[in-house]
């Protein structure tokens, strides 16, 4: 079975939604730069993507800051659209499409261009390959001058920033969990059932595809570790 199954259960979907997305450092940070990032980009946003949508808080943001904008929110995890049809259910602009993007033809389901595209901690479940693909995809549903943004989990380059890395966010989620002992949520941590379908690339071989996919102004925009916002221009 495919590991990224696993984000079909409810459970494991709240578990993360309640534990480790809810204790990512920086994240209102990451947010900001990504919407500096479209407010900058001379192309008005009309339409987007979110690829991967999750519980629907990229496009929460985006939406709240572009209110005119119309979102297409894409995951095929039912627990996961049912959490951003939750967070979104005031919004008149957003379309909700159970469909999983690791399938070559998932384009071909959707109206496009698309004035931005964004991803948060999605892409990084899919292999290598189909990490390149989708980026190629992103690029063709993309209109001219358009933004690809992916708030991602990439691999460290060492053992030793790895264990840093983890030693922060254990150290962000007992912050959620002070009456917990460190050593429990550090246990529930390395041993939590989604671990196993993360399937991390380098940065720096993942700025290449974007590249050799066509973008412009390539760049990591920013980054703590293995978190990074990332992306580039049609």
């Amino acid at each position: 079975m495919n590991l990224s199954e696993v984000w079909k259960s409810a459970q494991v979907t709240h578990s993360y939604l309640e534990g480790v997305r809810a204790a990512i450092p920086l994240a209102a940070e990451q947010i900001d730069v990504l919407l500096r990032l479209l407010h900058a980009n001379p192309r008005p946003i009309t339409r987007f993507l979110d690829l991967g949508c999750g519980d629907g808080v990229l496009s929460a943001a985006i939406l709240s800051a572009f209110p005119s904008a119309h979102a297409t929110l894409l995951d095929f995890s039912e627990p996961m659209l049912h959490a951003a049809r939750k967070r979104l259910v005031n919004s008149p602009h957003a379309a909700f499409l159970n469909l999983d993007y690791s399938d070559p033809t998932w384009p071909t389901h959707l109206n496009g261009p698309f004035d931005a595209i964004v991803s948060g901690f999605s892409i990084h479940h899919q292999p290598d390959p189909v990490k390149r693909r989708l980026y190629q995809q992103c690029f063709q549903l993309l209109a001219p001058g358009a933004m690809f943004l992916n708030l991602e989990h990439v691999s460290s380059p060492t053992p030793w920033l790895e264990s840093i890395y983890d030693n922060l966010m254990i150290d962000c989620l007992h912050g959620l969990n002070p009456t917990q002992p460190r050593t429990a949520v550090e246990s529930a941590y390395h041993n939590r059932p989604d671990k196993a379908a993360n399937i991390l690339a380098p940065l720096d071989a993942q700025l290449q595809w974007l590249r050799d996919a066509g973008f412009t102004h390539v760049d990591c925009y920013l980054k703590i570790f293995e978190l990074a916002l990332f992306g580039g221009r049609a």
